[in-house]
């Protein structure tokens, strides 16, 4: 089991690219661009809150666990 991230889903559904969320939660774009690739290993309560302020979002839309891993 393994922690996903649905950051480049809420990214596409808004038109937004690394460089505009960076811009917006002020997250630097290496945070937002392992995050979007999925290459992230770990995420600070501050990004989840800033990414889910952004997109409007609960926790649970941004972060899910994988069973298929």
């Amino acid at each position: 089991m393994q922690v996903r991230c649905r950051l480049s889903t809420l990214m596409g559904r808004e038109k937004y690219q690394i460089q505009d969320v960076h811009e917006k939660t002020g997250l630097s774009r290496m945070t937002v661009s392992k995050l979007y690739n999925e290459k992230s290993t770990r995420i600070d309560f501050d990004t989840i809150l800033k990414l889910c302020q952004l997109f409007n979002c609960e926790v649970g839309e941004l972060l899910y666990l994988d069973d298929e891993v």
